[in-house]
């Protein structure tokens, strides 16, 4: 899974960097989002993170 993140996230920073303004808070968004997804998945691999619910 984390791969996959890893790709979306170079390709959204591509994608950014050739992005005219209009497009550009889209990306942003999307980068910043797929990010925090990568670093979850990070953390669940590494056990610094428990996504089970705690009940």
């Amino acid at each position: 899974m984390t791969i996959a993140l890893e790709i979306q996230v170079d390709e959204l920073r591509r994608e950014l960097a050739n992005a005219d303004p209009a497009e550009r808070r889209q990306i942003e968004a999307e980068l910043d989002l797929a990010e925090a997804e990568l670093a979850v998945a990070i953390a669940e691999q590494d056990g610094t993170f428990d996504a089970a619910p705690p009940f």
